[in-house]
């Protein structure tokens, strides 16, 4: 039963159920924890220093809003270098999530619709009901490609937005350059804003990345520092587009979020020049090992990116699978936490290969039981 005090816009969505299973983890002794959305590597220790000096040598209080200079500045200079485009602007948020929920505040009107591709990231539907929008999904199974005709379909006079995330959570999939070149000029062409969410950028494994803001100069895109170097807990993320939007959000910031940490501020600016190859090729070698040890028995695309698979045992619900499998100590994602279809799950490969190994052995003993 709500409480007469609680907003009606908080009733439109419930709790993550990745939470539950988060809640989950810590009850059992020795899970084999295939749930985890953040990488297993710990923060480079030149980026750790660079957050300890700031704290000890006075750092410690509110950043400016749009982000302390030494990492705003830095961010401006690389992405004016690589788009080179005469209106784009980035701000630094509290993490990408900060970024995500700016971004509906600031663009969403109650009755906007936002296409998103179904199978989505957990927070984006929610994200948009609250701010009054109307979530518009796109069905990419099986094979979680975008199919431009389905997307134009979709744009009507409502349309607001279009979001899309890649390397993608929960998939893994890497969206191709023809797609994006083809969201991109169809999102331009028909005057809907672009939301490009690039948290995974540097988890490519088999092609280059590609971000639709190459083809689109009005796109925005989310990024930050919580995957391509472990610090999730800092909240340092950024946002850049076009100047009114990003000005927009910068406002709704001051008065919200304030700014993001100032330590991990500094910090964040020695990660740009910190590299994460080596880690890059580990997770090749996970993606690899999941691939190969579950393709036989389940129907899986080969994510091409991220740290994510979302595999489906045929004649068996998600659901059902990931009851088996917390039953044998392997914990999983139910796929409909992230869909309206309840098929597929999610796996985290983000782990020691010894713990991916010993669920491989569980998953497959469960498939042939099923």
């Amino acid at each position: 039963m709500t409480h007469p005090w609680v907003a009606d816009r908080t009733t439109v969505f419930n709790s993550s159920g990745i939470r539950k299973v988060f809640d989950l983890a810590a009850k059992l002794a020795d899970p084999i924890n295939l749930s985890i959305g953040q990488p297993d590597f710990d923060v480079p220790d030149e980026v750790k220093t660079a957050c300890v000096e700031a704290i000890q040598t006075g750092k410690n209080g509110y950043a400016l809003t749009q982000g302390t200079p030494i990492l705003r500045e830095k961010l401006q200079a690389q992405i004016d270098s690589e788009y080179g485009h005469a209106d784009r602007k980035v701000f630094v948020s509290s993490g990408t999530s900060g970024g995500l929920v700016l971004a509906m505040m600031s663009m969403v009107n109650p009755g906007d619709e936002v296409i998103l591709f179904d199978p989505f990231f957990v927070m984006y539907e929610p994200l948009v009901k609250l701010f009054g929008g109307k979530p518009i999904l796109i069905d990419t199974y099986p094979d979680f490609r975008i199919n431009l005709n389905r997307v134009a379909d979709a744009i009507t006079s409502q349309t607001k937005m279009i979001l899309i995330n890649s390397p993608a959570n929960p998939t893994g999939i890497t969206a191709n350059e023809t797609e994006l070149k083809g969201l991109a000029e169809l999102a331009s062409t028909r005057r809907v804003a672009l939301i490009s969410d690039e948290i995974y950028r540097p988890f490519c494994y088999d092609e280059p990345f590609v971000s639709p803001a190459t083809f689109n100069e009005e796109t925005i895109v989310i990024d930050g520092f919580s995957k391509s170097h472990a610090m999730t807990g800092w909240r340092v993320g950024f946002v850049h587009g076009p100047s009114a939007v990003i000005e927009t959000m910068i406002k709704l910031q001051q008065y919200s979020f304030v700014c993001a940490p100032q330590p991990a501020q500094w910090a964040g600016a020695v990660a740009m020049d910190t590299g994460v190859e080596k880690h890059i090729a580990s997770y090749r070698k996970k993606r690899d090992l999941i691939v190969e040890g579950l393709s036989d028995l389940f129907e899986l695309e080969k994510p091409g990116g991220a740290f994510y698979a979302f595999p489906k045992l045929p004649g068996c619900s998600g659901s059902d699978f990931v009851a088996k499998a917390i039953e044998k100590n392997v914990l999983l994602i139910p796929g409909n936490i992230f869909s309206r279809q309840d098929t597929h799950f999610r796996l985290s490969y983000a782990t020691e290969n010894t713990t991916l190994e010993r669920g491989i052995d569980v998953m497959r003993s469960l498939a042939k039981a099923f």
